[in-house]
């Protein structure tokens, strides 16, 4: 479902030690941002964590209220230092409880490959009272579905796996599309140029990222909109003010 004239946010907390202490490279930002603008939603805010109960909690509650919806990655495996659900639950004052179809789920999974429905495992099937599942065809283990919250995987192609499961399903804005060109010019040079574009443009995001290659400074112009027609109209007179002003305009990021 969407709603075109609202523009609809989401947060996301990565949980994880590993994350911070640089031993694991994180992905889902990027890729639940991706595909939060396909839903027609903006990924607004992002904080990362370490595995301690009281700092989720408060990340938690901090992002939950003031956006659409809250996404975390991490913290919902069968270890010990899994504690995402028992963080959320509490945040939300809520208990901790097997879900019947979790365990059922994970059940099947084991014992169709021949293994056992360990204590370790069954961690997997605890959620926050209240909750829904969301499907995971990767390992087994459901995501977690409570409120505006959703709880998934800290493994980029389970949590990849858990985003499919939900397209379609959230409500939101138009999607956000964009164009890029580049230049082969230092952005300093056209900071007014870009300011003037994307204050003619109403609704109109433009970003500026410059880059330093075969010994040329140079940088990409990423135009934003909900709006097709005045996305193009914005990259037209964004095209025509750099070249206007002697620049070299590509028509695509260099």
């Amino acid at each position: 479902m969407t709603t075109p004239d609202r523009i609809w946010t989401a947060a996301l907390i990565v949980i994880g030690d590993e994350i911070l202490s640089g031993r694991t490279h994180d992905k889902n930002i990027a890729q639940i941002a991706s595909w939060l603008q396909v839903q027609g939603i903006r990924l607004a805010e992002v904080r990362v964590v370490p595995d301690v109960e009281g700092r989720i909690v408060e990340a938690v509650n901090a992002l939950r209220t003031r956006n659409d919806y809250l996404f975390t990655t991490g913290g919902i495996g069968p270890t010990h230092d899994d504690i995402t659900v028992d963080a959320v639950a509490a945040a939300l004052g809520v208990p901790v409880v097997i879900h019947p179809q979790a365990r059922e789920m994970l059940e099947r999974y084991y014992t169709g490959r021949g293994s056992a429905l360990t204590d370790a495992r069954l961690r997997m099937a605890r959620v926050p009272e209240g909750a829904e599942l969301i499907p995971n065809r990767m390992s087994g283990a459901p995501g977690i579905r409570i409120g505006n919250m959703f709880i998934m995987a800290g493994v980029p192609h389970i949590t990849a796996g858990m985003l499919d499961a939900l397209t379609g399903t959230l409500e939101g804005g138009a999607p956000l599309i964009a164009r890029t060109i580049g230049c082969w010019v230092a952005e300093s040079e056209v900071a007014d140029i870009l300011r003037a574009a994307e204050k003619k443009h109403e609704g109109v995001q433009i970003g500026s990222y410059p880059f330093f290659r075969d010994g040329r400074v140079g940088a990409n112009f990423v135009v934003r909109s909900t709006d097709e027609a005045v996305l193009a109209d914005c990259v037209a007179s964004l095209t025509a003010d750099l070249q206007h002003a002697g620049y070299a305009v590509h028509p695509e990021e260099i």
